[in-house]
């Protein structure tokens, strides 16, 4: 048996309308056409559908069971088409996010706040990028965006730039550091560097510092949370560089000093990745908007 999305349509149609006439006016086609579609089904079912000269007309035991098929199956279906009609429009689809930066949570947060009030639709999720490779998954559509603060180049992938931040240096009020007006790569030689877990390769002052100066902490300590980083250094068990929006407001605080990374500061670039087709709809350019915007809040707070 060929059934068709049609057919059942037609089966409900006549239920509901409980005439061939109605129902060919219900489903815009002539009740001619509509009698042949009922004759063509019934052939192919080898059963009759309708109960013969009934007023209203009815189904049939066979008809019945088309019925409950038609109202389970053609809802489901009207869904679906409203979901495509969603996305066509750009008012629906898939955000999630791969961070590869552990300190982005404080500003990432207040922008999906922001952006689930205007996308309510949208399905967002965050997975952590740190876990596994991100780019790659970005590729291959198993995430929609990532956060980096390492561009690459790679084909169908588009880095779109968010806002710069500056490395900040952070120990506690009593190191010996604290009367130097900004720290060099020497000064980390003799001091316990607590940093995120991550490569080396993806640590700001790694980069853009220590490995070009072939300076070497006295040891490195690797902390997950930005919270227990923060508690380490005031306790004096360490010092870390970290991202100037984590330190709005421990600066102001009697148990930290915070400096400039070289005389005139370290800046860093932070992008949004997404796939090059992606960074026009709607609601993505809409998110890229707020992510450009709402950290800077936070920069100067």
């Amino acid at each position: 048996m060929h059934l068709e999305f049609r057919h059942l349509r037609t089966i409900k149609a006549i239920h509901d309308a409980g005439g061939l006439a109605k129902a060919a006016d219900v489903l815009h086609i002539t009740q001619s056409a509509l009698s042949h579609q009922i004759k063509g089904l019934e052939d192919q079912t080898g059963v009759e559908l309708f109960v013969r000269r009934s007023k209203p007309l009815k189904l049939s035991a066979a008809g019945q069971k088309l019925l409950r098929l038609a109202e389970r199956i053609l809802p489901e279906i009207a869904a679906t088409e409203a979901e495509f009609d969603a996305l066509r429009s750009g008012r629906a689809g898939r955000l999630h996010i791969a961070i590869e930066c552990h300190a982005c949570f404080d500003w990432l947060f207040p922008v999906l706040e922001r952006f689930r009030h205007a996308w309510p639709d949208i399905d967002v999720d965050i997975r952590p990028g740190l876990a596994f490779n991100a780019l790659p998954a970005l590729s291959r559509e198993e995430v929609d965006l990532v956060i980096s603060s390492d561009p690459e180049k790679i084909d169908g992938v588009t880095f779109n730039p968010l806002f710069d931040y500056a490395p900040t240096f952070i120990a506690a009020a009593n190191s010996p550091l604290a009367a130097k007006p900004y720290i060099e790569a020497q000064d980390f030689a003799d001091q316990t560097l607590i940093t995120y877990p991550i490569d080396r390769g993806r640590s700001d002052i790694f980069t853009q510092l220590l490995t070009p100066a072939r300076v070497e902490p006295k040891a490195v300590r690797q902390v997950e949370l930005t919270a227990v980083i923060l508690m380490l250094v005031a306790s004096n068990r360490g010092v870390a560089v970290l991202p100037d929006w984590v330190l709005r407001e421990v600066k102001y605080q009697p148990d930290y000093i915070t400096k400039p990374v070289t005389e005139h500061g370290l800046t860093k670039r932070l992008y949004a990745a997404t796939r090059s087709e992606d960074a026009t709809q709607p609601f993505m350019a809409h998110f890229l908007r707020l992510a450009r915007t709402e950290p800077v809040k936070l920069q100067r707070a």
